[in-house]
């Protein structure tokens, strides 16, 4: 197991409340130019869960589970950037009050973080319920490894992940390899503690190529040439290692979201192919 800094990690209370849906009155244009009103972020999603195929819902940005966010926008902000994925989630309010989830993702633009409870719990749920998370994470280091950084990932997380030390590097288990050619919406960002970017999957070649089209959500996925510690851009021999946190998009430019796990812009990274390299698999089984 990788030695890291837990020790030192403040366990910290961040919240906010189930969040209500929003759409866009005029729909969103698709990118053969149509039209559509499909559900999109936001609320309680009671039949996309992690584990599931996050492609081909009649949908856009679609949240697995549920989508909270704190009304105050400094408040959110720290939702967004202490929240890590693997976090304990605890409803405070409620019919549903006491039942616990996990952090599952977080999405850049809406600003949301998004979590997975058990089905029963999501009967229960309300718009507005309370919802704390009891953050920990940001700021853990891999403590043989200062060229690669921890980014929005958990101690729990880190320790049930397939991570293999060998020759001075790490070798990390994975479902899906993508090239950061496909990367799109999210690039140019400078702050990847929160947030994610998108692998568009408009053109079929390369989804074929790179075996993409049954993305889960909750894949843990590598992005090739891919730096992203203070930003997401391509950079030869980097690695960025994510997680999938929502579904497949018709916007241009668009796609199932990943946020940052574990980045360093040295080839120091080595991913390869893990069937049971998804949330569900690691939290569930």
């Amino acid at each position: 197991m990788v030695r890291t800094n837990k020790d030192k990690l403040p366990v910290i209370s961040v919240g906010g409340v189930v969040w209500h849906p929003k759409m866009r009155e005029a729909g969103r244009t698709t990118i053969e130019g149509n039209v559509v009103w499909i559900p999109g972020t936001g609320g309680i999603t009671y039949n996309a869960k992690i584990g599931d195929n996050c492609i081909d819902w009649a949908a856009d940005h679609l949240e697995p589970g549920v989508t909270i966010r704190h009304k105050e926008t400094d408040h959110n902000h720290a939702l967004q950037i202490l929240s890590c994925v693997g976090n304990e989630a605890i409803v405070k309010s409620g019919e549903a009050k006491g039942e616990t989830g996990i952090v599952t993702g977080k999405h850049g633009g809406s600003d949301h973080v998004l979590i997975y409870f058990p089905q029963e719990t999501l009967e229960k749920l309300s718009i507005d319920d309370n919802i704390m998370v009891k953050a920990t994470g940001q700021g853990m280091a891999l403590t043989d490894y200062p060229d690669i950084t921890l980014r929005n990932v958990s101690p729990m997380l880190i320790e049930k992940m397939n991570i293999i030390e060998e020759n001075g590097t790490l070798k990390v288990g994975v479902a899906k390899i993508a090239p950061a050619s496909v990367m799109g919406s999210g690039l140019g960002t400078v702050n990847t503690a929160g947030g994610d970017y998108d692998i568009t999957l408009f053109d079929d070649e390369i989804k074929m190529r790179y075996n993409l089209g049954d993305l889960r959500f909750g894949d843990i996925v590598a992005i090739e040439n891919a730096d992203t510690r203070y930003g997401r851009s391509y950079r030869t021999g980097a690695c960025t290692i994510g997680v999938i946190v929502h579904g497949d998009c018709v916007i241009s430019g668009h796609g199932p979201g990943v946020t940052t796990l574990i980045t360093s812009k040295l080839p120091l990274i080595e991913p390869f192919i893990d069937p049971k390299a998804n949330l569900a698999d690691y939290f569930l089984s």
